[in-house]
């Protein structure tokens, strides 16, 4: 079905409609066009989105998903690990989940941007914001994302008994080591200082 048909629905709104994801537009329009501050791409959104598309889904089917739990599934479904996968898709069958439907649903960053263009009239900002704080963000934000993606895997594995407990804490750190002086800091605290100085 193309698109660019000016009388056929975006796939983003029809799904937005299937299910019930009544605020998710403006939220997606927000984020992109950082309306709040720091914009988010649309390889993230698209992600975001597919999981709201997935946790809905969830709760149709009488579960009641944590955000970690809607995280890791999605993250498994993507994955290109097809046994996981493929364990996940059984396990959401039997909790009586339409996969299949719910997969056909997900959306591409693409996808997106038609949307986000077409429907809602969206553009970007002139970029005039600071490129060390939105690259800060951004790898906070994915070490946020790693961090519950781990947390979720073992919770999911401690259930099955293939991990002895599910309350390990668990830690992620992107780190800058310097090749000239040896200096070994989180990445954000180097780009917020600049850099380690081995050089003045």
């Amino acid at each position: 079905m193309s698109e660019s048909n000016a009388g056929r629905r975006t796939k983003v709104a029809r799904v937005i409609d299937e299910y019930g994801l009544t605020q998710m537009g403006a939220r997606l329009e927000a984020a992109w066009t950082g309306e709040g501050g720091e914009r988010t791409s649309l390889r993230d959104l698209a992600d975001e989105f597919n999981e709201a598309v997935l946790a809905a889904a969830m709760r149709e089917a009488g579960s009641a998903p944590l955000a970690s739990e809607v995280s890791g599934t999605y993250e498994t479904l993507s994955s290109e690990t097809e046994p996981d996968a493929t364990r996940a898709r059984r396990r959401l069958k039997r909790e009586g989940v339409d996969v299949d439907g719910v997969e056909s649903d997900f959306v591409t960053h693409q996808a997106l941007h038609t949307y986000l263009r077409r429907d809602r009239g969206a553009s970007l900002p002139e970029d005039d914001g600071d490129r060390r704080d939105r690259t800060i963000e951004s790898i906070e934000k994915l070490q946020g994302r790693l961090a519950a993606v781990a947390e979720s895997g073992l919770t999911s594995l401690a259930a099955a008994g293939e991990v002895d407990r599910d309350d390990y804490d668990v830690l992620v750190t992107v780190r800058g080591v310097c090749p000239e002086c040896g200096v070994d800091r989180p990445v954000g605290e180097l780009l917020r200082e600049g850099g380690c100085d081995c050089g003045d």
